[in-house]
């Protein structure tokens, strides 16, 4: 089994991402709802409420854990790895190893919620490996967009060109998605920012960090799902039917103490 947490629904895109090229291998599944944003929180708050989420996780005999939110990721996942013994992947570098390999002018945009932002793990990660300009942009409403199922529409532009207007004129060739929401928007992004601009999904690039970290430690399993939510079950049915693409059921209330 894989543990994969997020604060809500959004790492459903990476559990998706993951199945597609590791149907054999089984995930279990964290959606703390009860307690997300984690984007507006400060850094102490997301380490402890992500140690808890690991907590819970391992009781199932996890042999990989993927922290499935841009925002624990920058903050706890330093704290996470000095507490678990088996790997732990987050989103920030395998989203910048795939941005790295599509840009050609060396101009990168950087879309997240405000901590994922304000941390700067992705420009901090980018700048260290070269000679880059990176430009980011906090895109706070897109997440409430994403949960009330507003992927398309005036409403769902009319955001997308207010946050993304000033990347625009950056002359930027790549786009990293960082967060896992955003890849329900990638659509509207795109028609927003002109085909000239390549999305970078962190939900596809952390998957294929995770094929290659099975593969070298040939994990294989049966290829069950297992989905547990902090709060609101029936919520996280319905939105997880939008992410997944497919009937969700057998959605497990728990207390993550």
């Amino acid at each position: 089994m894989i543990g994969v947490f997020d604060s809500g629904v959004g790492g459903l895109t990476v559990v998706k991402e993951i199945k597609e090229c590791l149907p054999q291998v089984g995930v279990v599944y964290l959606g703390d709802t009860a307690r997300l944003p984690y984007g507006t929180k400060s850094r102490e708050t997301v380490i402890k409420y992500s140690l808890k989420n690991i907590a819970f996780l391992t009781r199932f005999q996890v042999q990989m854990v993927v922290i499935a939110c841009n925002t624990a990721s920058s903050y706890a996942l330093p704290a996470l790895k000095k507490q678990l013994s088996i790997p732990t992947l987050g989103v920030i570098k395998p989203g910048v190893d795939m941005a790295l390999k599509s840009t050609k002018n060396k101009r990168i945009g950087v879309i997240g919620t405000e901590a994922t932002i304000r941390s700067r793990s992705y420009e901090r990660e980018i700048k260290k490996r070269g000679d880059y300009e990176v430009f980011s942009q906090s895109c706070p409403l897109f997440v409430p967009l994403v949960e009330e199922g507003i992927i398309d529409g005036n409403i769902a532009h009319s955001v997308a060109q207010f946050y993304l207007e000033g990347l625009k004129k950056k002359n930027i060739d790549t786009l990293i998605l960082g967060c896992t929401h955003y890849p329900l928007l990638q659509d509207v992004i795109a028609e927003t920012l002109g085909e000239k601009v390549h999305l970078i999904s962190s939900a596809k690039a952390v998957a294929q960090a995770v094929k290659k970290e099975v593969e070298k430690r040939r994990i294989n399993g049966k290829g069950t799902l297992m989905f547990f939510t902090t709060d609101a079950p029936e919520r996280f049915a319905r939105m997880g039917r939008l992410f997944l693409g497919k009937t969700f059921n057998g959605v497990k209330l728990v207390e993550v103490e």
